[in-house]
């Protein structure tokens, strides 16, 4: 047995650090043998993607193991937020636990942290009339005279979404580096030197890859010197992949770009060049990009596509091949190959003029790049919002980046996350990553499920395609929720289905005169909503893809959750289609091998969210009859936990009626 083995099998051990430190811990099998797991892929620098169940604690499971071995680590996250989660509470706990001098470091982007000298700037390029612009700004610098990292987090109540964030922030592009008259007392650069002095440094997926596409965020010069290498939540870690490792040109970017040149153009260079002529082609460029994506107006009041609510993707080929695409293409080309020009005339009267000049010939570039047709092994697409458009280029998954990156340095890389498969290989997670021959652990969840537990698949139920699903979804929740007194989640597969569902439901309510609250995702930020639900048990809460996971109510606030549909991905979304066409050209089943496959993990993490503690009981409904009728209805339901599975609704309210007497 190695060292490292014996020290975790002593940290988790009934008399050992653990308990010593916490009177509440117990042992349990599942944790210990996914903790002694990381322990031997650290002691032989393997590669381990290990899947553990809700109440497995994964995170002591793999961050005991990583602080005994003393090696220095990089842990990487899904979100900002479960990094504070990591950062601030469980690494200090488990540090003094282990009464270990382990020294730790938390690394955000850009994006998190204040540049004070464009803060100085936002003062001149604020519009004075904005008031609630100018009242976040105001909040910002008051304070900006006391923190110590500059990370935006601390401040409370600001939305990470404020369109002041951006003016106070700073970009790879925009950045002055060693020229910037604030670099001493940067706060990016001090995360960063930091980070490099830490022996455990704290990251999130998207910075990692962003750092593997521009080797700029200061992972690159961690890695090579990092012996441990974890990702936790690693069923995000692909499509994080995706999203950085290809390319992107946004309306949005010229915008904010015409935007900053204008500013410093009359702030600094007034009557040097054109810069509101300059800003206003350039503005027009990106609206007329945007309009070309969503189409003509002919063609927008054939098709009946409007500014669409969030996010939509086009498929690249339905738009690069009309002539006013490439038409605003070159328009854009132009207004940034003419800025770019002003710009470098005056470049000399500040590093800023540099800078965006660099930033307008980087866009100029990627117009130049979209151009072109696409290279080999990657797919295009269209995204657009109601403000803006963005022309992506990515590849179809990690695998090679990943590869390349675990060749380039000897290190243990550990992948974890509660949903990573179906199968013991964990499949849907280790092929699109490329670690087939990586060792795979599977520990199931530590709660009683058989007893805790209901599954209710409605047979007698109108298919998801029929126009009535909407309704009878919103009934039949209505229905369960009344049975149980609120404490309902209603999770949606479309933000279409989330908005018809959560409309019925209210009417379901108003006409019986019932109390019940339903709060519907989009009306209030997340954290708002969720706060509400707490606070008020008779709620149904209705959410869609961002109240599928990360979400942990335990306790009897929440039990019942009602799935609309079987959350087979939207076969016309372009990454899909190219997805599907490499899998045909293999000579595979697309159907079998990615769409049930990734239905199969949604439908587990949508289904985590009803059992969070080893007292919580509850009933998951699916909403759709071909759990039941189709083949593959039974793969599904094996990919759940296993929990006992009522027959009708009657036994499905009985069963909630019995929850909610038992409270």
């Amino acid at each position: 047995m190695s060292p490292l083995r014996a020290a975790v099998l002593q940290a988790f051990s009934a008399s050992g650090a653990l308990s010593r430190a916490d009177p509440g811990y117990t042992e349990r099998e599942v944790q210990l043998r996914m903790a002694t797991a990381v322990a031997d892929a650290i002691d032989v620098r393997g590669t381990l993607v290990a899947e553990a169940g809700t109440g497995v604690g994964k995170t002591f499971a793999y961050l005991v193991p990583t602080l005994l071995s003393g090696a220095r680590a990089l842990i990487s996250t899904a979100t900002k937020s479960l990094q504070d989660q990591l950062f601030l509470r469980d690494l200090p706990r488990l540090r003094n636990a282990l009464a270990l001098p382990t020294t730790v470091a938390l690394l955000k982007g850009r994006a998190s942290y204040l540049c004070t000298h464009r803060m100085m700037q936002a003062r001149h390029s604020t519009d004075p009339s904005d008031r609630w612009a100018a009242r976040t700004l105001a909040k910002i610098e008051a304070w900006s005279q006391g923190t110590s990292t500059g990370d935006l987090a601390e401040i409370d109540g600001l939305d990470e979404r404020s369109s002041v964030i951006p003016l106070v922030t700073s970009t790879r592009e925009n950045c002055l580096g060693s020229d910037c008259p604030d670099y001493r007392s940067c706060h990016v650069m001090k995360a960063r030197r930091d980070a490099m002095a830490a022996d455990v440094v704290v990251v999130n997926h998207h910075l990692f890859f962003a750092d593997m596409s521009l080797r700029e965020s200061g992972v690159a010069e961690l890695l090579p010197s990092v012996e441990v290498a974890v990702f936790d939540e690693a069923h995000q870690l692909s499509e994080a992949g995706v999203s950085f490792l290809g390319a992107a040109l946004s309306s949005g970017q010229l915008l904010d770009t015409a935007r900053d040149m204008l500013a410093l153009g009359l702030q600094q260079a007034r009557g040097l060049a054109a810069w509101q002529d300059l800003a206003a082609v350039c503005d027009r460029a990106a609206r007329e990009l945007r309009l070309a994506c969503v189409g003509a107006t002919r063609t927008v009041e054939d098709s009946g596509l409007r500014a669409p609510r969030g996010s939509m993707k086009l498929r690249w080929e339905d738009r690069a091949s009309r002539p006013a695409f490439g038409e605003a293409l070159v328009q854009v080309g132009a207004a940034c190959a003419a800025a770019h020009a002003a710009l470098d005339t005056v470049s000399e009267l500040s590093p800023d003029f540099v800078k965006l000049a660099d930033r307008m010939a980087g866009l100029h570039e990627l117009t130049e790049r979209f151009v072109e047709s696409a290279q080999p092994g990657q797919v295009r697409w269209i995204e657009v919002t109601s403000n803006q458009c963005r022309l992506v280029e990515s590849p179809l998954d990690i695998r090679e980046a990943l590869r390349e990156q675990m060749a380039a340095a000897p290190k243990a890389w550990i992948f974890t996350s509660a949903t990573l498969g179906e199968d013991d290989r964990l499949s849907w997670f280790t092929e699109p990553a490329g670690l087939s021959e990586a060792v795979t652990l599977r520990v199931g969840s530590p709660f009683n499920y058989g007893e805790h537990a209901r599954l209710y698949v409605p047979t007698q139920f109108p298919k998801p395609n029929e126009p009535d699903h909407p309704v009878a979804v919103a009934r039949l929740a209505a229905r369960c929720a009344r049975a149980l007194g609120g404490r309902t989640f209603v999770l949606t597969t479309t933000l279409r289905a989330l908005q018809a569902i959560g409309d019925h439901l209210k009417s379901a309510f108003e006409a019986e005169g019932d109390d019940m609250a339903v709060l519907i995702q989009g009306q209030l930020p997340k954290r708002q909503l969720m706060q509400m639900f707490l606070a008020h048990p008779r709620s149904v809460l209705v959410g869609s893809q961002t109240f599928w996971e990360g979400i942990d109510v335990p306790g009897d606030a929440l039990q019942c959750v009602l799935i609309d549909k079987l959350p087979f991905p939207p076969p016309n979304d372009p990454l899909v289609e190219a997805r599907v066409k490499r899998l045909e050209s293999e000579g595979r089943n697309a159907f079998t091998d990615y769409f049930i496959a990734e239905a199969a993990v949604s439908l587990k993490q949508g289904a985590g969210r009803l059992i969070r503690s080893e007292t919580d009981r509850g009933l998951l409904v699916v909403c759709d009859p071909r759990m039941s009728s189709m083949g593959y209805g039974k793969r599904l339901r094996l990919a759940l936990p296993a929990m006992p599975r009522l027959e009708s609704e009657a036994e499905a309210l009985s069963w909630l009626t019995m929850l909610a007497s038992d409270r």
